[in-house]
């Protein structure tokens, strides 16, 4: 087994791969995503918020989540409501402007959705966008994937 391993070890050097799993191995291609670990998805005129698999594997098991009013209006890099974990408690931040109009009532009673479905039944809020130019301000994926792993590497 030991022998198997140094030359998968081997193998990957020799072809600059990593046989390590990353803490940040689910990130959807189509998302937009901030340096808060928040990910918007964009359809049409509104963005569905939530955070990434990498945020949620960091903050542990979320045991609580605030979430803001239907109407309420959200900034662009602006704390719309906070994650209670058993590690610690965080801001959620909007990674678009808009008002809120719709919100995942289904956290009050699982707000473990958000650790185990971050992307899908985990979401947070909707929101209409105000203005749709802010999307340049975001990260692609491979660009949030890469900013993952300098983080993680100075840890």
């Amino acid at each position: 087994m030991a022998c198997r391993q140094l030359w998968a070890s081997r193998a990957a050097s020799y072809l600059r791969i990593s046989v390590f799993h990353r803490g940040f191995s689910n990130v959807i291609k189509d998302f937009k995503y901030v340096d808060s670990h928040e990910w918007v998805k964009v359809d049409g005129n509104y963005a569905t918020i939530g955070i990434t698999d990498h945020a949620q594997d960091h903050l542990g098991d979320v045991v609580y989540v605030e979430l803001p009013e239907v109407g309420a209006a959200v900034t662009q890099g602006g704390s719309f409501g906070a994650l209670e974990s058993v590690k610690a408690t965080t801001d959620i931040n909007s990674p678009i402007s808009g008002e809120v109009v719709e919100v995942n009532e289904a956290l009050n009673s699982s707000p473990a959705l958000v650790n185990s479905s971050p992307y899908k039944n985990g979401w947070i809020i909707k929101v209409e966008i105000n203005d749709s130019g802010e999307l340049n301000n975001l990260m692609d994926s491979e660009q949030y994937s890469k900013f993952c792993e300098e983080e993680d590497s100075k840890h």
